[in-house]
């Protein structure tokens, strides 16, 4: 009889827990970002400093549990022609997941929209976070995307390679 009652407090703690994971994972370390906090910005060509762009209709999620957990759709009026003459463009951009209730970030439609050059990416700002990028994907319609990348010096630093000299100083919080 005991060994039933171990057994049953066993799958009901692993359900719990499992539970608790998966809420945390998909909903509870998120926070939506205001609207002013989460400007679009590129990277013009030229310059190291990014610059706004206009963009309306913001919406953007972010959880300060890991730098690349940032996402957020936009609107802009700006055609693809001018902004790719004007700012630094990425050849390759692969969009991240975002939790499925995040309506408008849909990685893979977005991905597809790149492949196909109904949309291209821009360098939004370089280490917004040590060792990551912000993307900016914006489709011939007018609608944008952002979400963060590991950039080389991220990847070299998350994965233990020696990072070198050529990235920035870690900031110690």
């Amino acid at each position: 009889m005991s060994g039933k009652i171990v057994g049953l407090a066993i799958m009901i703690s692993a359900l719990f827990a499992g539970g608790a994971l998966y809420y945390l994972q998909v909903y509870g370390f998120y926070e939506e970002v205001s609207a002013e906090a989460a400007e679009v910005r590129l990277m013009p060509l030229g310059s190291d400093v990014p610059v706004r762009i206009l963009a309306e209709n913001i919406e953007a999620i972010d959880a300060e549990s890991s730098p690349i957990r940032f996402r957020a759709c936009f609107t802009t009026p700006s055609s693809l022609a001018m902004l790719s003459e004007t700012y630094v463009g990425l050849a390759r951009a692969v969009p991240r997941n975002a939790p499925g209730w995040f309506d408008c970030f849909d990685a893979e439609a977005i991905a597809a929209e790149l492949k196909a050059g109904t949309a291209l990416a821009f360098l939004g700002e370089k280490n917004v976070d040590f060792g990551v990028d912000r993307i900016v994907a914006i489709t011939e319609d007018g609608r944008g995307y952002v979400w963060h990348e590991l950039n080389d010096c991220g990847e070299k630093a998350y994965d233990g390679t020696i990072v070198g000299e050529e990235c920035p100083g870690r900031e110690e919080n």
